[in-house]
């Protein structure tokens, strides 16, 4: 009885080149799909990066905007601050006249006879007297006149000696005294309201 040989080496080699094959076209595949996978996501992030950069861009468009808005508010800021200074100079300036006319009234007003001045100064609201009385008296009532009055305070006798005047004997007096500011007038009283009828 005869066996019967069959040759398998080339059903072996065909296998092997089949598997070649379907190996090559895996690895095909699998690497344009890695391929696609990485175009992707490269392509994503690209997207991503361009969508926050371009939100970066509009931030910084809006904050050159805010930081021009704040300078301009800086600006009338200082200018409002300036306005006020310049406005509080010009009330100074008017109360300061208003209170020099009421310094030379009040003077005149509360000088006693027999007292002359010889000269008045003035540095704020602090005045200095010089001048001549017939008497020590006379100085006196100079200074009760100070404090009674309205618009003069707080008089302050320096010194007071003996001078010639004219072959007559004076009182030679120096003497500061303050000026009161002027207050704010009054707001007006509300109306009563009306009794009501029982």
């Amino acid at each position: 009885m005869s066996t019967a040989r069959v040759n398998l080496l080339p059903h072996r080699a065909e296998r092997r080149k089949r598997a070649k094959q379907h190996f090559a076209i895996v690895s095909a595949g699998t690497a344009v799909v890695g391929l696609l996978i990485v175009g992707l996501v490269h392509s994503y992030f690209a997207e991503r990066i361009g969508a926050q950069e371009g939100r970066n861009q509009f931030l910084k468009g809006e904050i050159a905007k805010l930081d021009t808005e704040i300078a301009e508010i800086n600006k009338l800021k200082d200018e409002i601050r300036a306005l006020l200074a310049r406005k509080q100079v010009i009330e100074t300036l008017q109360a300061d006249r208003a209170q020099t006319v009421h310094l030379l009234d009040e003077l005149v007003k509360q000088m006693p006879e027999g007292v002359y001045l010889k000269s008045l100064s003035q540095k704020g609201m602090r005045i200095n007297l010089l001048g001549y009385a017939q008497s020590n008296a006379r100085v006196s009532t100079l200074m009760r006149n100070i404090e009674s009055s309205r618009w003069l305070s707080t008089p302050e006798l320096i010194e007071v000696k003996s001078a010639g005047i004219d072959k007559r004997r004076v009182s030679e007096f120096n003497l500061f005294m303050s000026l009161k500011r002027e207050a704010a007038p009054a707001a007006p009283a509300a109306p009563a309201a009306p009794a009501k009828k029982g």
